[in-house]
């Protein structure tokens, strides 16, 4: 029970011309003939992953999954510091997601991510209800700014030595001050040497937040390869200093545009990156979602989080 599927390989990928001079990496694999689904990684600037394909079970689910702006195998990169930010927006993430529906020719997808891919999932579907079936999330998020604020300054509470370090990485930052914004600055630095220093440090408090749960065993943020380390703290950091370019609230405030949508959201009660209450205050305003506290997950999840997602990815297969 909670097993994943096994591993599968798509049967068609491209890149998709959303502008700007930019090339949105796609993939597609299960079955031709399944029930369309659309895997929203988190980050963001994350890229999508293997293992994502493995929650839908290949016989019923027609499994769509895309490298966002500036990461993965999308190009350009943000990995390279000549790529230009200004056209990697949620805005145009939203445009980039309705584009490349239209082109794979599907009327209506589930939507399925976790962390900023709540976000991302969110966003797009309030704008194009129509377009979405269902949705399920782990690991909810809106981000907010009071949600930014908490994860680069107010969980620094239980990782007083590791906040520090990160608020030294920004010097020049008061300690109420804008850190996020100043590492987005460092990370648009001409210095090679800074934009490495900024990212190993924006990293080693990431890990910090997470270590609870990894118990240093895995490193989620240092452990990437230089280039994809690069491209998601310079994409974070881009889209977090700018809240995303939502107003705040906003998300929350429009969930009556999800009416009709089933969904499900799952979330650690242990989510130091994102407490619980967004989880919360996002049901209530979303009668059609359903939500399941894991009591000893966190942000990264667990065993039973799993189980969570893939029943839920089951039942909406089968018409549940």
């Amino acid at each position: 029970m909670g097993e994943l599927y096994p591993p599968i390989e798509p049967y068609e990928q491209g890149m998709l011309d959303v502008g700007d001079g930019n090339l949105v990496h796609w993939e597609v694999c299960g079955n031709p003939e399944g029930k369309p689904a659309l895997v929203v990684h988190g980050g963001p600037g994350s890229g999508c992953l293997p293992g994502a394909r493995r929650f839908f079970d290949p016989d019923r689910y027609r499994v769509v999954l895309f490298d966002q702006r500036g990461c993965g195998r999308s190009t350009p990169h943000a990995g390279d510091p000549a790529t230009d930010m200004s056209h990697n927006t949620t805005g145009h993430l939203i445009a980039d997601m309705e584009q490349l529906r239209r082109h794979l020719g599907i009327d209506c997808w589930l939507l399925y991510g976790g962390s900023w891919g709540s976000t991302l999932i969110l966003a797009y579907a309030e704008q194009h209800p129509s377009a979405v079936a269902e949705i399920v999330i782990s690991a909810v998020t809106t981000t907010r700014r009071s949600e930014i604020d908490w994860l680069y300054r107010g969980v620094g509470r239980f990782f007083p030595e590791q906040w520090e370090r990160f608020l030294a990485g920004a010097p020049g930052t008061a300690r109420d001050g804008d850190i996020v914004g100043a590492y987005a600055r460092l990370m648009e630095h001409p210095d090679t040497a800074v934009r490495e220093r900024a990212t190993a440090d924006w990293c080693a408090w990431e890990d910090a937040v997470l270590s609870g749960e990894t118990q240093g065993a895995t490193r989620p943020y240092g452990d990437r390869p230089p280039a994809a380390r690069l491209a998601v703290v310079r994409i974070c950091s881009h889209y977090f200093s700018h809240g995303a370019w939502l107003t705040e609230g906003a998300l929350l405030r429009d969930a009556h545009r999800l009416a009709g949508i089933p969904g499900v959201l799952i979330h650690g009660r242990l989510d130091m990156a994102g407490p619980l209450d967004t989880a919360w205050e996002l049901a209530r305003a979303w009668p059609d979602a359903e939500l399941i506290v894991v009591d000893e997950a966190g942000h990264l999840g667990s065993t039973a989080t799993r189980r969570h997602v893939l029943d839920a990815l089951d039942r909406f297969a089968a018409g549940e």
